[in-house]
């Protein structure tokens, strides 16, 4: 699971990120509504802890754009106002849930899991192709496909930008945690895997390259004989 934290307050931004590293979650941290509009951009989130004062603006002011944009990501306002109007303004806005600051910790991670538990089903449906991220599985005509690992995680990212292309270095900002230390050929090396287990056995195309720009999932396309 990938978690953005929206803080300005470094050393709160840099403990809730550490803690939240060490049970297994992605992290990535901004520290204003500039920076976390530019990771929102590049990478999809299953969570948001969103601070409501930032240095740009108000964290409730892009609550509407990442709903727009990601109506299955969950939001969480953190915030050091303690009055019910501002609470009831987080929730209206489109914040899924409400934590006054100073809070505990493992409380914070017992409203994430259960936002993550509970919150809007990230299971991607196309006609009868299922994936699952959340359980790494995929279905088609109800058989399981055997593929894991970032070869799965590839075909997840570029099923949820459906239609769209997604360059190299979109893919590894989006899936490797530290891209800058891996070349572009994983990328088709894990493109690779998807069609030799994929695409080639079940006869079906769900991915395909656009040259010099990237690479484009197109589920459903029927390879014709």
């Amino acid at each position: 699971m990938r978690l953005l934290i929206i803080e300005d307050e470094v050393p709160l931004s840099k403990t809730l990120s550490e803690e939240l590293r060490k049970v297994d979650y992605q992290i990535d941290t901004a520290e204003n509504l500039g920076d976390a509009r530019y990771y929102l951009g590049i990478r999809n989130y299953d969570l948001v802890l969103l601070d409501w004062m930032l240095p740009d603006g108000k964290g409730i002011d892009i609550i509407e754009e990442i709903k727009e944009k990601f109506s299955k990501t969950s939001i969480i306002m953190i915030s050091e106002k303690e009055d019910k109007e501002s609470e009831i303004e987080a929730l209206k806005s489109g914040a899924d849930d409400y934590i006054k600051k100073p809070f505990d910790f493992e409380i914070l991670l017992v409203r994430i899991e259960a936002k993550l538990r509970f919150g809007t089903s990230n299971i991607i449906k196309i006609n009868n192709l299922i994936i699952n991220p959340e359980e790494e599985k995929i279905i088609y005509n109800d058989e399981e496909i055997e593929l894991k690992g970032k070869p799965f995680e590839v075909l997840t990212h570029l099923a949820m930008h459906k239609d769209q292309i997604v360059s190299k270095e979109q893919l590894l900002d989006a899936i490797w945690e530290e891209p800058e230390l891996v070349t572009p050929n994983v990328i088709e090396v894990a493109i690779n895997q998807i069609r030799q287990k994929m695409d080639k056995p079940l006869n079906i195309t769900t991915i395909e390259t656009v040259r010099r720009r990237g690479y484009r999932f197109c589920f459903p396309k029927k390879i014709t004989p």
